[in-house]
């Protein structure tokens, strides 16, 4: 007795038909199968084929069971063991024309590593069977032998070269998920298998013709889970008959049976036609396993070419980490072109006696391995190359540049180009061998570009400095002249300033060309906009510069004050005026003021129309530049500021002008003079007929005549008036000491009967005492001033100041 899914029958109740046996041999019973058992015989083209296959014991045959009604044996509970042999065939139960072949597991232990029956049992279910059901497990998904992706490749690509030939033939892949206990929902598991069988169809060998064919011209996928069958008996029950209907049901939307995947043979054919495609699965050679020759050369080759390895490897190992370390190597080539050599010498040596064609294709890989790993340290040698390359060209190229001074700018960037190209060369040459899958042309290409955007940086660098001498040669140049002009002040002057600046500007420009074509700027849309970038420095940097610090407060000040002093202390032949009382001053100061005045507004705004190279400002300044904006010098509120400060030195000069007219012209009058000398006639008798006097006169007048003739009168006057300032300061001292002795201080007693004097301040000392009588205090007070604190003062204020103090209270106490 056996036991399936329904329960337990008699082994004649059973229509299935060992379809295949375990020696691969196709049964003879087919045809009276299909005529007496399961009556499909007549059935035409109105009958479906499906297979199952899998894993051994995921549960094949039970599916089978519960989907279509068959009693397919299934494995005992008691016992994990192979269940299903070879193939069984049978109908469907409850009419349905449905012919289903179980098909043995793969990966099981009794058939161990002879995989080809695996192989022809799956390759003969996708030829005859319309769909083809993948049974699994979900923890399968994503496996790769587990969910028999090998062998669905090996069968797929098989079954393009037997059967792929003509219109191509659908086959309905339905994969059905067991035990799906997990979180993961059933998309994300289809998406992963969809994945894997995409990229296994990517890599097939394709027949010639079918090379671009797509999986889905022979290959239609679908995906369902079922619970675990132990765990969740009745939502497996339940899902069970669900997918059942999809097979039974013709009118669902999701019946699996579409007219698509009909293979066209009719049932009473079809016993031929399934031996027939059987006889060309088991005689075809793809599916055959590796003959133990083969087995035996890619166990060895792989040994040797591991042992071939190992002495590479160490060669190189030094090389490259000093590589890694960024430097250049310059051996590295030579090792490790005798490195490869030896390894492969040693590799043909062990090698070649054993399987050509494994022994072929193991040399080819190891050939492969070797390169690989050459290549990757080669190409760090490049790059170490290349960036050195990159920073000695721009190192020698910048100060070879400087030390001379841009002169031969072109030259020198090009000699430097040429020696640090020549030692990149030398380090690359080495590096590719006869033979070698690789070039570094590229990287060649790529440290040229590298190397211009260098040379190209430099030569910005150098037309900036070629700017700067220009600016500064312009401003040495221009300098004298404008601050000239501008001092001068005449009504043209900025026709004068704009010629200057004109004539500089053409100077500039050649200056400029004979500098641009040593530094290898010959023309161009990058020469026109160094040209008008050095037009904008010239006039925004230099000659607005110039004038804006002409203009500054102290300068316009200064010009202002110089212009007044022009027109009013001098006369119109530049001689210096001295003042009369007839002079009209107010008239003379009022010309010169307006005159001064008018320089202001002058000063305050550049004049630019006489200027031929500003009247072409769009091809003389770059794009967009607008040099109207720094015309305005001087802002309307910095010259009312300025105006009113002139006003005030000029208020000045004009007191100074008046007070000079009576210093220069006051005289004493006549009738002093006849009074001086009737009333001093007996004193200059006296003196002249006295020895002693006149001797003490002539003295006396002498001194006072060199002194004056020496410009001494000053210093004598001062040094006199010092002098009386100490006799001061002396004298009030002797008069405080004497003051200060005529009223004795009297200290106070304390308890104890002892005298303490009290300080109330640095000024003050306050001495207090105490009578015999407790009832009765006075108290006397001191001042005493410092003597630090006493100011030179002349001695007649002293004396005034001393007479007052006699006069006051605290003096006469």
């Amino acid at each position: 007795m056996l036991r399936n899914g329904n329960g337990e029958h008699r082994a004649e109740d059973f229509t299935r038909l060992q379809l295949i046996d375990d020696e691969q041999q196709f049964s003879d019973k087919l045809s009276e199968y299909m005529q007496n058992k399961w009556r499909l015989a007549n059935a035409g083209f109105d009958y479906d084929v499906v297979a199952v296959f899998g894993s051994q014991s995921t549960g094949k045959s039970t599916l089978l069971n519960r989907l279509f009604g068959t009693r397919f044996d299934v494995m005992s509970e008691a016992q994990r063991q192979q269940t299903t042999r070879g193939i069984w065939a049978d109908r469907g139960t409850g009419g349905m024309p449905v012919l289903i072949m179980d098909v043995e597991g793969t990966d099981g232990r009794e058939r161990g590593e002879q995989q080809d029956f695996e192989r022809k049992s799956a390759l003969f279910s996708l030829a005859v069977a319309e769909v083809v059901i993948v049974n699994m497990w979900e923890n399968m998904v994503g496996l790769y032998n587990g969910a028999n992706m090998g062998l669905l490749k090996t069968v797929m690509e098989v079954n393009l070269q037997l059967f792929g030939g003509g219109e191509p033939k659908k086959t309905l892949l339905y994969f059905v998920i067991r035990d799906h206990v997990s979180a993961a929902p059933l998309e994300s598991l289809a998406a992963t298998l969809a994945k894997d069988l995409a990229r296994i169809w990517a890599s097939l060998s394709k027949p010639p013709g079918s090379e671009s064919a797509a999986m889905d011209a022979y290959f239609d996928l679908r995906f369902a889970s079922l619970p675990h069958k132990l765990l969740q008996p009745a939502d497996f029950e339940r899902e069970a008959m669900g997918l059942r209907r999809q097979f039974t049901d013709a009118g669902s939307s999701d019946y699996v049976f579409k007219a698509g995947y009909k293979r066209r043979v009719p049932a009473d054919g079809f016993p031929h036609y399934a031996s027939s495609v059987w006889e060309k699965v088991v005689s075809n050679k793809d599916l055959d396993l590796p003959t133990q020759q083969e087995l035996l050369a890619q166990f060895r080759c792989d040994e040797i070419a591991a042992v071939a390895l190992e002495p590479f490897r160490e060669a190189l190992a030094p090389l490259r980490l000093r590589v890694q370390d960024g430097r250049v190597v310059e051996e590295l080539g030579g090792v490790a072109q005798a490195a490869r050599s030896q390894a492969l010498e040693a590799f043909v040596a062990q090698a070649a006696r054993y399987h050509s064609g494994v022994y072929g294709k193991k040399r080819a890989g190891l050939v492969a391995t070797l390169d690989s790993e050459l290549h990757a340290v080669f190409l760090n040698q490049v790059k170490n190359a290349s960036a050195q390359a990159a920073e000695a060209f721009s190192r020698d190229a910048a100060r070879a540049i400087d030390e001379d001074n841009g002169a031969e700018f072109v030259a020198i960037v090009e000699a430097v180009r040429c020696g640090v190209m020549a030692r990149f060369d030398r380090a690359v040459d080495g590096l590719v061998f006869e033979g070698a899958p690789w070039s570094f042309a590229p990287e060649r290409r790529q440290l040229d570009g590298a190397l211009d955007a260098v040379a190209a940086e430099l030569r910005e660098r150098e037309v900036d400095r070629i700017v700067e001498r220009v600016k500064r040669h312009a401003k040495d140049a221009m300098g004298d002249a404008v601050a000239e002009h501008l001092a001068a002040g005449e009504e043209d002057m900025w026709r004068l300033v704009m010629d200057v600046f004109d004539a500089e500007a053409a100077a500039a420009d050649e200056r400029l060309a004979r500098q641009l074509d040593a530094a290898g700027v010959v023309g161009g849309e990058q020469r026109v906009a160094v040209e008008r970038r050095v037009h904008a420095a010239l006039w925004e940097d230099v000659l607005v510069g110039l004038l804006r610090d002409e203009v500054s407060d102290a300068m316009v000040l200064l010009k202002l004050r110089a212009a007044v002093e022009d027109r009013f202390r001098y006369d119109a032949q530049g001689l210096p005026r001295v003042w009369t009382p007839s002079d009209d001053i107010d008239a003379q100061f009022a010309v010169a003021r307006e005159s001064a005045r008018a320089l202001l507004p002058r000063l305050s705004r550049v004049s630019v129309e006489s200027s031929a190279r500003l009247r072409l400002a769009r091809t003389f300044f770059p794009a967009g530049y607008e040099y109207e904006r720094s015309l305005v010098l001087i802002a309307p509120a910095r010259q009312r500021d300025l105006a009113k400060r002139f006003a005030r030195e000029a208020d000045a000069l004009y007191l100074e002008a008046k007070r000079s007219t009576v210093t220069t012209h006051g005289r004493v009058p006549a009738w002093v003079l006849v009074l001086l000398v009737v009333l001093g006639w007996n004193e200059a008798v006296a003196i002249l007929f006295n020895p002693l006097y006149l001797v003490l006169v002539c003295m006396v007048g002498g001194a006072a005549f060199v002194v004056h003739m020496l410009g001494m009168w000053g210093p004598l006057l001062r040094a006199a008036g010092g002098f009386s300032g100490v006799a001061s300061d002396h004298v009030h001292r002797l008069l405080v000491e004497a003051v200060n002795r005529t009223e004795p201080a009297r200290p106070r007693k304390s308890s104890s009967g002892k005298r303490v004097p009290r300080k109330e301040s640095d000024d003050t000392e306050t001495v207090e005492h105490a009578d015999d009588d407790p009832r009765r205090t006075s108290i006397t007070k001191r001042v005493v001033k410092k003597e630090s604190d006493i100011e030179m003062e002349p001695l007649g204020n002293d004396l005034s100041r001393n007479s007052s103090r006699s006069s006051s209270p605290r003096n006469q106490l």
